[in-house]
């Protein structure tokens, strides 16, 4: 991790620059993207080419819906440089990030686990690119039961872990607890560490008020541990904030490191 990083509240222009792909001719199997996600990078060589000819790099850009509540889950995507927020509803119409999923991971699991449709809505709120799998070609090389079945089995664990960290924590823990777990979470998946997101989104995911986000932002900062200002956020002191957070944010490091090869979305 480097000791100085950036949250930028505003989107570059280069966050939705088109990716030159050919719809007609499939990205090539040994392109070194694929590396960019834990999960493809993980597999064995020779079952990471039968894939890549059917995997279609494609751009997730700020805001896209991926797939909402009750519908079915047609696709996958494995994030390289992108970060997807798994959102649930509330009653009083707010919604609230139970996980998000980026370079180590995968965004449609239910398709995979047989039930292809889910409660959550998949967001991205942190742009950038993904390989697009039909889930037709998912299922098939799925119950091949080779070394994508495992990986797959095992991240799905270490997300429902991540899920269930979560809620305790919005339960049992203050928000600028939260806020921390979340910000370190973000940092965690993102290279170069430069999150893209406002401050009415970050209340958004984390089911509170935008002036309770600020409060807690201008707190960080008179501690010493974040810049804060025109729309920008730096990372001052990361152990420091690892302090302030709580015990959830290692909880969910931890799992991650044991159930997955190189682990924690770093």
């Amino acid at each position: 991790m480097q000791p100085d990083v950036s949250v930028m509240m505003a989107i570059p222009a280069a966050a939705n620059a088109p990716v030159a792909i050919c719809p007609d001719r499939p990205l090539m199997p040994t392109s070194p993207l694929h590396y960019q996600n834990q999960l493809l990078a993980a597999l064995p060589e020779e079952e990471r080419r039968r894939l890549g000819v059917s995997l279609e790099l494609v751009p997730l850009d700020y805001g896209q819906c991926l797939y909402e509540p009750g519908a079915q889950i047609l696709d996958v995507f494995f994030p390289t440089t992108a970060i997807v927020s798994l959102l649930s509803d509330i009653e009083d119409g707010t919604t609230a990030e139970t996980a998000a999923v980026g370079n180590e991971g995968i965004v449609g699991v239910t398709l995979f686990m047989g039930g292809e449709t889910t409660l959550s809505r998949a967001m991205v709120y942190s742009p950038g690119h993904g390989y697009k799998l039909t889930g037709r070609i998912l299922k098939g090389e799925f119950h091949r039961a080779g070394p994508l079945q495992r990986s797959l089995m095992r991240y799905t664990q270490a997300l429902l872990a991540e899920m269930a960290q979560t809620l305790v924590c919005m339960r049992h823990h203050t928000l600028e607890q939260q806020f921390c777990r979340w910000l370190l979470r973000r940092f965690d998946r993102l290279s170069p560490q430069a999150l893209v997101m406002s401050q009415e989104m970050i209340a958004q995911v984390l089911g509170v008020r935008r002036a309770a986000i600020s409060e807690v932002a201008i707190g960080l900062r008179t501690a010493g541990l974040i810049s804060y200002g025109r729309g920008r956020v730096n990372l001052l002191d990361r152990p420091g904030l690892e302090a302030r957070s709580c015990a959830c944010y290692a909880a969910i490091q931890g799992e991650f490191a044991r159930l997955l090869p190189g682990g924690t979305g770093t």
